[in-house]
């Protein structure tokens, strides 16, 4: 990697002048939430798939699971449960990896990026059987876009997607991230994937998403799916099966609970957002829309109503992402940890497969974090330091607590739902400029 993108403290500095920097305290949201047990979870999975329909499916037979590439709260004891309820209905399961291009878009990157999340054969109790291969099952009525499915699920007497249902980043309506985004895309692999977004520049994914499930469960053995829910803090909030018939419906409600349950920002307008890690695990789009309020990628897709945040400073990658810089180009600066350890290759094919190039342009480089601090508060207009409305989370997940500037923790006392829980100080750097402090959380 050149090293000469990498723009200096010394060179910030002179552009912007002398940049005050606001005390910093920690902010806390106080969220009720009832998770399952994890040491029940296995169980309920299990006991989830007792409610799906597998009349037509010959004792003994094959049943497809399909576990995905995102960072879902107990996701190998889902999958444990859900293989298990399969085994204990008299059937045969397999897991198969359904998540687009991800993973490189190769049989093995996908095993691998299964096993980051701890679904492996050991921990699950079963084969995974990854293929790139597809089987196109069917076309639009109108448009005569081509459906496709992973080649070893077609093969399989039943399908059971197992998925989070959630508020997607990239496009709005009745049903965004969940198990039907699962059996599209996901299913779909790299040419599915790559074909739904294509056709979604102008069709839109709102739209695409409830007819092409419509195809799927009508011409391959989709015996239903397990949808989890997940609270503010990330935990298993819920697990259910939904059969096929009522399917679109169903998940549709809810999304509509998952919006209510989804971790915000604590406020609508903030001068400086600093995000620690972006990466595949936290979000489709590497720090989530939703809560940074971009989504200007995205091809005749509106940005969400709030919050409204003027600069974006990124600071590093989730680990689990390996190198995957997907959506960095909502930030407006980057620290140079972002820039040496992406992997372009993988980063460039999700987003060709997504068609959003747009997010993954590189924003400034810069050296440290008193530098990327000092750019950002040197590009928000008139405000002072003392009054700057600063931010930093670890990621756009984990927002129970958060590092904020002395102006957000005042107007945090005036608030029931959030508490004060260190009082601002004055921010300290290392001897290399980079934050003294570590992750809020």
């Amino acid at each position: 990697m050149p090293t000469d993108l990498v723009v200096p403290e010394e060179t910030i500095r002179e552009a912007c002048g002398e940049v005050e920097f606001p005390r910093m305290g920690v902010i806390e949201q106080i969220w009720e939430t009832d998770p399952i047990p994890t040491d029940e979870i296995e169980d309920r999975a299990a006991a989830a798939v007792e409610e799906l329909p597998f009349d037509e499916v010959p004792e003994g037979g094959e049943v497809a699971i399909g576990a995905g590439s995102r960072g879902i709260a107990n996701l190998p004891e889902i999958v444990c449960g859900v293989v298990r309820g399969v085994e204990e209905s008299g059937y045969e399961p397999f897991v198969f990896p359904a998540m687009g291009s991800h993973g490189g878009a190769t049989a093995e990157g996908q095993v691998d990026k299964l096993a980051t999340l701890g679904v492996t054969e050991e921990s699950v109790g079963c084969p995974i059987r990854a293929t790139m291969e597809v089987v196109e099952v069917g076309r639009t009525p109108e448009r005569d876009v081509p459906v496709y499915a992973d080649a070893n699920a077609v093969e399989a007497e039943a399908i059971v997607p197992v998925n989070r249902i959630k508020p997607h980043t990239d496009f709005g309506g009745d049903v965004e991230s969940g198990l039907s985004k699962m059996l599209v895309i996901g299913m779909g692999k790299q040419r599915g994937a790559k074909t739904a977004h294509d056709w979604a520049v102008d069709w839109s994914l709102r739209n695409m998403l409830p007819e092409i499930t419509e195809i799927l469960l009508e011409r391959l053995p989709v015996a239903g799916g397990v949808a989890i829910l997940e609270d503010e803090h990330d935990d298993t909030d819920s697990l259910e099966a939904i059969p096929p018939s009522g399917f679109l419906k169903r998940e549709a409600e809810l999304l509509e609970t998952a919006w209510e349950r989804m971790p915000k920002l604590p406020f609508d307008a903030i001068d400086v957002l600093v995000v620690d890690q972006l990466g595949k695990d936290v979000s489709g789009q590497g720090m989530d829309t939703n809560v940074t309020g971009r989504r200007h990628f995205t091809i005749n897709e509106p940005e969400p109503d709030s919050p409204e945040v003027k600069r974006i400073y990124v600071r590093g990658f989730t680990d689990r992402t390996k190198g995957n810089a997907m959506g960095m180009g909502q930030a407006d600066f980057a620290h140079r940890d972002v820039f040496e350890g992406l992997e372009p290759s993988k980063t460039l094919i999700n987003a060709i497969t997504a068609s959003t190039v747009r997010g993954v342009r590189l924003p400034p480089v810069v050296g440290s974090d008193r530098a990327g601090l000092t750019a950002a508060l040197g590009t928000i207009g008139p405000v002072a330091g003392s009054e700057a409305r600063v931010l930093r989370v670890t990621d756009t997940m984990r927002l129970q607590r958060c590092y904020a500037s002395e102006a957000l923790c005042e107007a945090a006392r005036e608030r029931e739902d959030l508490r004060v829980v260190k009082e601002a100080e004055e921010l300290e750097f290392d001897a290399e400029g980079e934050f003294a402090a570590g992750a809020p959380e």
